[in-house]
């Protein structure tokens, strides 16, 4: 979530399954970020519970405990086509245009569409919380009125024309839905028992997010509120799916019954699990988010790890999820400071070459694709900070990139949905290496983290003469011996 932490900071979870010796939590697996990194992002009570578990220590937070089953092995559900081809693209209606409205989100889908973008991610659309808000205009993530649409961008008819336009384009519209909890002014706080509460019988929050309060699914008619809340989006809007937000605090069972009742409706649709829960990819969702290796792929460039952990990281998820199980891949997002922020530019881009060269499917957030730095997280989140388009002209070698990559991708199915193998090189600290492959091509990917030059071999894996797909040479390579400037990128193909 991270909105209504005004940190910026996530509460993401991963799977250890722990016993902390409290009578009121059953053994349970949880999602929780090992890295250096996650523990100094440690800002939520949440996640400074799972640092502590992880440090053997025991805290008092308040934890949402469910008991998980183990899906490794299962088959993941199988997903629609168009997602596995897809790349996502994140859109804040308020900071995507100076006006902030549907209307101007829809005068741009062409260029959406030229990007080679096909899945746009409306965050969330509703009415927002004024009742003790964070910021000025207040969290988005706060949700007023699960049935209104925020005045602020435009009326349903403004809407309904956006997801019509984006289907004649081919583009899919999916849009930010936030079950666990409402605002302090919601409708729904008429009814108490709708409700979790503390021990002095006040409506609870969730954690330290003190402009909402959380729902409590122990209640049949909160099942049965959202399920028609989801049911009411597909049936008004035709919508292509759901993100859904803290999806994992948000009992698995809800999903999967939801999830049904959504297909009778519009059976080709998709479900964004903002978690990274193996159980959530067995019936419910068809992809979730991929913390972990966003977080090694983070130290790797900054310099506080190395790039081996990336793969460590995509091989315990891949051993803990559903088998075939589809993970969304990030390098930027509006609940993480802003990569080329973080990472520099060509750190930056570097980064959006793995998430772009890896298995699952891309994201990329408004303003990614011309390299602007706007702060997007809390506390800028609840404010209008719009993306600053015209920074395009200072650094023309991101809006150079994204053009180049995202069709590659799209022209190569192996990228897309081939299989992954790790390729050793000889500086496996700095720079990854990796197979991409499928029946009719090997795509060999070589990406340097460092600031440095890497000069040096890789390991050569199958038969047959590789040609360089990167911008600079059609020509055959020289591998196994191998140069990548600081941060240098180079893809290379060999037909089967």
């Amino acid at each position: 979530m991270g909105e209504a932490d005004p940190t910026g900071r996530s509460s993401h979870l991963s799977s250890v399954t722990t016993n902390v010796g409290n009578p009121m939590l059953a053994p349970t697996t949880w999602i929780c970020e090992v890295t250096a990194a996650a523990r100094r992002r440690a800002r939520t009570r949440l996640r400074a519970a799972c640092v502590a578990l992880l440090l053997g220590a025991l805290v008092s937070a308040p934890l949402v405990a469910q008991t998980r089953r183990d899906v490794s092995q299962v088959d993941a559900r199988q997903s629609p086509t168009w997602l596995r081809n897809g790349v996502i693209y994140e859109l804040n209606v308020r900071t995507f245009s100076p006006e902030g409205t549907f209307n101007a989100v829809t005068g741009r889908l062409d260029e959406l569409k030229a990007l080679g973008v096909n899945i746009i991610w409306l965050m969330p659309i509703n009415p927002i919380g004024q009742l003790k808000k964070k910021g000025t205009i207040g969290s988005p993530y706060a949700v007023r009125d699960y049935y209104g649409i925020n005045p602020d961008y435009g009326t349903a008819a403004d809407l309904k024309r956006l997801v019509n336009q984006a289907h004649q384009l081919g583009l899919k519209v999916i849009v930010d839905v936030v079950l666990d909890h409402t605002s302090w002014d919601n409708e729904l706080m008429k009814r108490p028992a709708f409700y979790q509460h503390d021990a002095a019988g006040n409506p609870a929050s969730p954690y330290d997010w003190t402009d909402v309060v959380q729902l409590d699914y122990g209640n049949p008619d909160v099942r049965s509120y959202m399920t028609d809340v989801l049911k009411y989006w597909i049936r008004e809007y035709d919508l292509d799916g759901f993100r859904c937000d803290v999806a994992s605090m948000v009992p698995t069972d809800f999903w999967e019954q939801a999830r049904k009742d959504l297909e009778a409706i519009k059976p080709d649709i998709m479900m964004l699990a903002e978690a990274q829960e193996p159980e959530l990819l067995a019936q419910a969702f068809d992809i979730d988010y991929s913390w972990t290796e966003y977080h090694a792929l983070s130290e790797a460039i900054q310099g506080g790890g190395s790039a081996r952990e990336i793969q460590a990281a995509w091989e315990a998820e891949r051993r803990a999820g559903p088998r075939g199980a589809l993970h969304m891949r990030i390098a930027d997002d509006h609940d993480e400071q802003r990569a080329i922020a973080l990472f520099g530019v060509h750190g930056a881009l570097a980064a959006s070459a793995v998430i772009f060269t890896m298995d699952g499917v891309p994201l990329l957030y408004n303003g990614m694709e011309v390299g602007d730095d706007t702060e997007s997280t809390a506390p800028a989140l609840f404010e209008k900070l719009p993306v600053f388009w015209a920074i395009a002209e200072r650094r023309p070698e991101v809006p150079r990139f994204y053009h180049w990559m995202i069709p590659l991708r799209h022209a190569h199915a192996a990228l897309r949905q081939g299989r992954t193998t790790w390729v050793r090189n000889s500086d496996e600290d700095r720079v990854l290496t990796y197979m991409r492959s499928d029946s009719t091509e090997d795509i060999l990917v070589a990406v340097n983290l460092s600031n440095r030059p890497f000069h040096g071999t890789v390991e050569m894996m199958g038969e047959g003469e590789l040609t360089e797909l990167s911008p600079k040479t059609g020509a055959p390579a020289a591998l196994p011996v191998l140069f990548l400037d600081p941060w240098g990128v180079r893809i290379f193909r060999r037909p089967r």
